[in-house]
């Protein structure tokens, strides 16, 4: 039977239940278990995709297309398997769904309230995605904390799923605070211990407690915890704050965290093997070279908003054994006068997806001066779209050359509305969303990198280059490197002759992994690396 692993957090928000959640998975799967991961989130927006960077960070496309919370990015990397549509669910979309369902009879005139038609829909949510990938493990983090208005509905569901499928096969861990006070020199428990106290009033009681802490605890600490929150003393874990998020699972571990899971839930594994990625954090660790990206953008105030963007960065780094240092560049203050100022000492320049017209002619001067001056240059998303826009006015002499999404009324939109996209749709799921497959050109820095000409990328965007220019951009030198099958949709376009200037349409960032860079993240560190060295 399917084992459900619940995950909640207390005292405050950001404290990595996640991270915790995506490690365990991590050390599941080591010992031969298929796990599935999910997060249910407890805002009423139906899905993250209309929320702003600075709110919620960047929104994580699976490969079906579901835009999901940044925490599914975090399962992805550590677990290493695609989530779908059921591994994100809202607030927003579970009313959503028992409305429409009220509209169409199917509760057959009964009065529709939060117990038990919206636990039953959270429930339904829940053992679907053990269903759909046929895991003998579901992590489900419940987000937000304890106490929290919003949360209560996720977590009266949950409790009713442990009653359902029996303590035998129901885990819930909580993630807490010990915070430590500088005045007395001491940590304190009474935090944790009033958070499981609110826990255990919602009909929950956790069998394990992980502590997160910035440095390590007194013996003390976890006989207080055990006793007086009542728990086993081994089922007391303690987390430190790392330097690197991936020693999480090698760090949890030295607690034992998966064998008393295992145990905790009657499942006979292997011991984890972790030879791998012990190999990955020592070389991660031992970095011998150094390289500086600037990463362009308008939403660099929030590190979060590209977080897979950098993630993915520092993974082409540990392939190469080398420690990227990301430059975070507010496009906004670039100008024509500091553009050698700020960009000069870079070694390679990325310009990562977003949406609107504030930033963007700072970012049409990175490009042009990553082009003149032969620094590496990775377009994503809006990237790419910069890229196109800049080489159309000053490569190929159409001087006003814009984006529809930037002006309307420009008569040369090289980059316009996609087939079916227009100002009068919702702006709400309606995005070109999840895998496409992709057709490489012969001879391109594309095949270079991902050594085949046919991929499968996640796209998330609204707009697209505009196939009336096609002649007048290549003839003035501009290559379109990789086209959608049918040849209709440009997918990347770069500069063959440059040592890296590659602007794609879809995000590669969301399917790197520490332990497999992505391969375009992988050429344009590379090329970084050796412009360093020239």
């Amino acid at each position: 039977m399917t084992k459900y692993i619940f995950v909640t957090g207390g005292v405050v928000s950001g404290l990595g239940k996640g991270i915790t959640a995506a490690s365990l998975g991590r050390l599941l799967k080591t010992r031969g278990l298929k796990v599935a991961a999910q997060k249910l989130d407890p805002y009423i927006n139906v899905d993250p995709g209309t929320m702003s960077p600075y709110q919620h960070g960047e929104v994580y496309v699976t490969e079906d297309g579901a835009e999901t919370d940044l925490d599914l990015g975090h399962y992805e990397r550590f677990i290493d398997e695609d989530l779908n549509k059921y591994s994100n669910l809202t607030t927003g979309k579970v009313y959503w769904n028992v409305l429409n369902k009220e509209r169409r009879g199917e509760y057959l005139g009964s009065t529709v309230q939060v117990i038990p038609h919206i636990t039953n829909e959270i429930k339904e949510f829940v053992y679907r995605v053990g269903k759909q990938t046929d895991a003998d493990v579901v992590i489900t983090e419940i987000g937000g904390t304890i106490g929290d208005i919003e949360s209560q509905p996720f977590l009266e569901a949950v409790r009713q799923i442990s009653l359902e499928v029996g303590r035998e096969n129901s885990l819930f861990i909580h993630v807490t605070l010990v915070p430590f006070l500088r005045g007395s020199d001491e940590h304190k428990s009474k935090p944790t211990q009033h958070s499981v106290k609110e826990l255990q009033g919602m009909g929950i009681n956790p069998n394990l407690i992980v502590l997160r802490c910035d440095e390590p605890l007194e013996p003390s600490i976890f006989q207080k915890i055990s006793m007086f929150c009542n728990v086993k003393p081994d089922c007391v874990i303690e987390n430190i704050t790392l330097p690197c998020l991936y020693e999480a699972p090698l760090m949890l571990e030295q607690s034992h965290f998966s064998s008393v899971v295992c145990r905790e839930l009657g499942i006979d594994a292997p011991a984890p093997e972790l030879t791998e990625w012990e190999h990955m954090v020592e070389r991660i660790k031992h970095a011998d070279r150094r390289v500086t990206i600037g990463l362009v953008g308008k939403y660099v105030q929030l590190h979060d908003a590209y977080l897979s963007v950098a993630e993915a960065l520092r993974h082409a780094g540990y392939a190469l054994g080398a420690e990227v240092d990301i430059r975070w560049i507010d496009s906004e203050t670039i100008t024509e006068s500091d553009a050698e100022a700020v960009l000069g000492a870079l070694d390679g320049i990325i310009v990562p997806g977003g949406f609107g017209q504030r930033g963007i002619n700072g970012m049409i001067l990175t490009a042009k001066y990553a082009r003149e001056h032969r620094v590496p240059y990775f377009g994503i998303c809006l990237g790419m779209q910069i890229a196109v826009i800049e080489y159309a006015r000053h490569a190929a002499g159409i001087a006003d050359a814009d984006s529809g999404e930037f002006n309307e009324l420009c008569e040369n939109k090289v980059i316009d509305f996609m087939p079916g996209q227009s100002d009068e749709i919702d702006k709400g799921g309606t995005l070109r969303l999840g895998a496409y497959p992709c057709v490489i050109r012969p001879g391109t820095t594309m095949e270079r990198c991902y050594g085949t000409l046919e991929i499968s990328e996640r796209h998330r965007h609204r707009y697209e280059f505009n196939n009336d220019y096609r002649e007048a951009l290549t003839s003035a030198g501009l290559v379109l490197s990789g086209l959608s099958p049918d040849g209709r949709l440009v997918e990347t376009v770069e500069l063959t002759d440059q040592p890296f200037f590659v602007g794609v349409q879809y995000h590669p960032e969301f399917k790197s992994r520490p332990n497999h860079a992505h391969p375009l993240f992988k050429g344009f560190v590379q090329a970084a690396l050796e412009r360093e060295n020239a």
